[in-house]
């Protein structure tokens, strides 16, 4: 005969496995949407109250002039961007609800971690 707990063990990986199954088609269907929805997020209007208090800008070789500025600084390198690095435009934890352009800059600008 079997050992008893070994069939228990046998039975939970088997519950995991039919759950798992089951799931993943809902969530192959879901994170391509989830990205989509990250990518028709508005992007951040220099012009916005926040934006020109953090003097952002869209184009980081613009910021040269400003005293905070350090070469080599863009929101693709920043601590606050959680954009991915082959993104146009991602999101930024100071603009929430925002995206912002990977070659951006502003005056919050922190070293990626």
């Amino acid at each position: 005969m079997s050992d008893p707990a070994e069939s228990q063990a046998r039975r939970r990986f088997l519950k995991i496995a039919v759950v798992g199954a089951a799931v993943a088609p809902v969530a192959a269907g879901l994170l391509p949407r989830m990205a989509a929805a990250q990518d028709s997020a508005p992007h951040l209007d220099p012009n916005d109250p926040t934006a020109k208090a953090l003097a952002y800008t869209e184009d980081a070789n613009t910021a040269k002039g400003n005293p905070v500025y350090k070469e080599g600084s863009a929101c693709h390198n920043c601590n606050f961007y959680k954009g991915h690095t082959e993104m146009t435009y991602g999101p930024c934890d100071l603009f929430p609800s925002k995206v912002v352009s990977a070659k951006g800059w502003c005056a919050s600008w922190t070293k990626k971690v």
